[in-house]
């Protein structure tokens, strides 16, 4: 009489599940959960710092307060209301859990992190290729912020973090949350192979991205450096956005900008010394 062999209760099963992480991050309630703070953080520095001050107000957030006060909508809250509206409705459509761990935030904020720095190497890179090829374009250290006072740089600091705050917030929401999906779509319907849409969506709204910067009384001068950074910066972002969620791309660029404000007024400290 043959025996039938049961596999023993520790073997392991096959094929492996993977890390809930990787799963739970990428999740519209836990984007949204980890953006929440830095959203109110925003909204908030903007009430105390004045709504009207230069460099408080992101320009991606003025121009879709603009298209909402253009339909009617006048209020501040509306657009901070239809970013989470949004998101809870895609998590609700998606039929995913309603339970995010801990340790998927504190991961979140760690992988935010360590992309920022990576950006920050990649910036880096560019500014020292830029001169060595290009000495005459201006390169990442901007030259005209060794010429003000420290104090100046300092009392800046303020508004500037917050309105990178409203960078990560806002500007992901506009390029990566909106455009690019809907940019995917389009190129879909014309039946062009799935890569080369993605392909070209990411490479077109990181333009757009990076001429936005130099549109409207606020932008900035241009500058070829300061350009094709930001497209490729562009291009880093909505692979993250792409391939790790909307919620890390909000993390990332939010802590890029923070940690370039950073090397600013330590940069300024330090010529001045």
């Amino acid at each position: 009489m043959s025996s039938v062999k049961t596999p023993a209760v520790d073997e392991p099963q096959s094929p492996a599940l993977p890390p809930i992480y990787w799963r739970q991050a990428r999740e519209p309630l836990a984007c949204l959960i980890f953006l929440l703070p830095l959203l109110l953080i925003y909204e908030l520095g903007v009430i105390w710092f004045g709504s009207g001050r230069d460099g408080v107000r992101n320009g991606a957030d003025f121009w879709m307060r603009s298209w909402l006060q253009g339909a009617g909508v006048d209020s501040v809250i509306v657009l901070p209301l239809l970013v989470v509206g949004v998101l809870l409705g895609w998590h609700r459509a998606g039929q995913y859990p309603w339970r995010i761990s801990r340790e998927t935030l504190v991961g979140m904020f760690a992988e935010s992190l360590l992309l920022a720095v990576c950006l920050l190497f990649v910036a880096q890179l560019q500014d020292m290729a830029f001169q060595c090829w290009f000495p005459s374009a201006l390169s990442i250290r901007d030259a005209r912020s060794g010429q003000r006072p420290l104090l100046s740089v300092a009392a800046a600091m303020g508004p500037r973090m917050i309105a990178f705050v409203g960078a990560g917030v806002y500007e992901e929401v506009m390029f990566r949350l909106t455009m690019l999906p809907a940019c995917l779509s389009f190129f879909k319907t014309m039946r062009m192979p799935p890569r080369w849409a993605a392909g070209l969506s990411v490479f077109l709204t990181s333009l757009f991205f990076s001429v936005a910067h130099y549109v409207g009384p606020a932008g900035e001068p241009f500058s070829v450096f300061s350009f094709t950074f930001r497209v490729t910066a562009g291009c880093f972002f909505a692979s993250v956005f792409m391939f790790r969620g909307f919620g890390i791309t909000v993390g990332c660029h939010a802590l890029y900008d923070i940690l370039v404000g950073i090397l600013t007024i330590t940069a300024a400290s330090a010529a001045l010394s």
